[in-house]
């Protein structure tokens, strides 16, 4: 019996949102979750700065290129969860809560993506994901510091108690804004790296 070509096999599973990941497609998420902490090097720079939102505001370009190449490269239901957990290893020596926080964006921007998109055959479905899936760890890490505690960090104490509330409002629409151009670019990026054969599908 003869192999299918790639094209060949995307076309028998178009359409189909739930998609058998291949060890090929695992170890490119690997690769690009270990660039995506380290570009992530910036984060210790800032987390004294008692602003609510400034180290999704510091990660917001490099979160979301990175995630929009990856989803356009793989294109699979699990792919951003599986980058998730590979960049979340190194932070649960750091700050076990932000592990599960990033997992959780991770299930909860697919999740919206399947039911909006039904997968990610469509371009505009791989921007989506990776442009929600920083954004949605505000949310998540104000509920938490405000449930349990600020773990003796003084500038999240700050960053939470900052009378000037619309200094926060601000960051986050800026987070917003750089993860939507970063996802563009990401998706960009991807295009020009297949068209060049650099990056096949």
């Amino acid at each position: 019996m003869e192999e299918r070509t790639d094209t060949e096999a995307q076309a028998l599973t178009k359409g189909k949102p739930f998609k058998k990941f291949e060890i090929k497609d695992i170890v490119f998420l690997a690769i690009l979750s270990a660039v995506m902490l380290l570009t992530g090097g910036v984060m210790p720079l800032v987390t004294g700065v008692p602003l609510f939102g400034i180290i999704q505001l510091a990660l917001a370009l490099q979160f979301s290129i990175i995630p929009a190449i990856g989803l356009m490269k793989v294109r699979k239901p699990g792919t951003l969860l599986f980058m998730a957990m590979f960049s979340g290893v190194v932070l649960i020596f750091m700050f076990v809560p932000m592990f599960f926080c990033i997992v959780l964006c991770a299930i909860l921007a697919e999740m919206l993506a399947l039911l909006i998109f039904k997968g990610y055959d469509k371009d505009v479905a791989c921007w989506f994901a990776a442009t929600i899936y920083l954004p949605l760890s505000l949310p998540f890490l104000l509920v938490y510091f405000k449930l349990f505690g600020f773990t003796n960090n003084g500038a999240a104490v700050q960053a939470l108690t900052n009378p000037v509330w619309w200094v926060a409002v601000l960051i986050t629409l800026a987070v917003c804004a750089l993860t939507s151009l970063g996802a563009f670019v990401g998706v960009k990026i991807a295009k020009e790296l297949k068209k060049s054969g650099v990056m096949k599908k």
